[in-house]
C-alpha cells in the first residue's frame, strides 16, 4: 500500500509510523518512570563499538558478543548495520532496543529518498538518528539504553566523517576516531597509539583490530576473536566507492599472527 507523505504533513516516517501504528513503535507515554529498572540478567547487552577515518574514508567494527548480566547471552549478534551505500551505524547497550532502532533508522533513510526521490546528506541522516534517540529517552530511563555510532563516507566534504551521541540524542562529531560500550575506553586509548591523520586503509584496520583486542584483554562484557569458533569482529569499509565489509579471512590472519606474537614473546 502506497503511503503519500502529503496526507500526514511531513516525509519522515518515524512521525508517520507514529499517527498510523504507534502500537509498533515505543511511546513515551507507555512507559511508567516510576516502575523498577530492569535486572541486567534479563536483557541482552552489546559492548563495544568503534570508528577511525583514514586517508580515503572511514571504517566502522564491532565485536560479536552480547552478554546477559555475568553470562555471555550470545557469541554472534550483530552491531553493524548498512545504512545505505555511504553509512552504517554500530550500536552499543541493550541488544533489543539497539537492533530495533538501527534497522527503523535503515528504512527511515531509505523512506525518504524513495519519497523525496535525492540521497539524504549524511549531515541529514546523523540528525534522523538523533531525532529516533530523543524518542527513545523514556526507555534509556528505565536502562534500555541505545548508544550508537554513525559514520559515513560525505561526498560533498570528500572524507569520511563520525557521529557519536548520549542518551538524550545529542549528537557530536569527532575528527579522528571514537568507541563506545562497556569496553570503549580501551577501545580508545588503542586508538589513541594507534591513530595517525591520513593513515592508510591497512594500517586503519590493524588500529581498528588491535583496539578490539586490547578492549576484550580488560573488559569482561567484550568479547575478543574466537579462534575454535571462528568468530571474529564485524568491520565495515566505507569510502567514496561505497561501503563493503573486511574480508574474513584478512582479519583471521591478523589475530592468528597477533597470537603466535604473543605466545612467542
Amino acid at each position: 500500500m502506497f503511503l503519500d507523505p502529503s496526507e500526514y504533513g511531513t516525509n519522515d516516517f518515524l512521525q508517520i509510523l507514529k499517527q498510523r501504528r504507534p502500537d509498533l513503535i515505543h511511546s513515551p507515554a507507555s512507559i511508567v518512570v516510576s516502575a523498577p529498572r530492569l535486572e541486567a540478567d534479563h536483557y541482552l547487552e552489546g559492548t563495544t563499538i568503534l570508528a577511525i577515518i583514514y586517508a580515503d574514508g572511514v571504517i566502522i567494527a564491532g565485536d560479536r558478543q552480547a552478554t546477559a548480566g555475568f553470562q555471555v547471552g550470545e557469541r554472534r549478534v550483530q552491531k553493524v548495520y548498512e545504512v545505505d551505500i555511504h553509512s552504517a551505524i554500530a550500536i552499543a547497550g541493550v541488544a533489543g532496543p539497539c537492533i530495533e532502532m538501527a534497522k527503523l533508522f535503515q528504512t527511515q533513510v531509505e523512506f525518504y529518498e524513495k519519497i523525496e526521490g535525492t540521497r539524504l546528506s549524511l549531515e541529514g541522516k546523523a540528525s534522523y538518528l538523533s531525532n529516533m534517540l530523543k524518542t527513545n529517552l523514556p526507555m534509556a530511563m528505565q536502562g534500555l539504553i541505545v548508544i550508537p555510532i554513525f559514520a559515513g563516507y560525505d561526498s560533498k566534504h570528500q572524507s569520511g566523517r563520525i557521529f557519536k551521541y548520549d542518551i538524550t540524542g545529542g549528537r557530536y562529531e569527532e575528527e579522528d576516531y571514537y568507541a563506545e560500550g562497556s569496553g570503549g575506553k580501551d577501545a580508545r586509548s588503542a586508538l589513541k597509539k594507534l591513530y595517525r591523520p591520513g593513515m592508510s586503509q591497512g594500517d586503519a584496520l590493524n588500529a581498528v583490530l588491535h583496539a578490539l583486542w586490547d578492549a576484550a584483554d580488560e573488559d569482561l562484557g567484550t568479547a575478543g576473536p574466537d579462534l575454535l569458533r571462528n568468530i571474529y569482529p564485524t568491520v565495515h569499509i566505507i569510502d567514496q566507492s561505497g561501503i563493503s565489509e573486511a574480508n574474513s579471512e584478512t582479519i583471521k590472519s591478523f589475530y592468528t599472527d597477533l597470537f603466535q606474537t604473543l605466545v612467542q614473546g
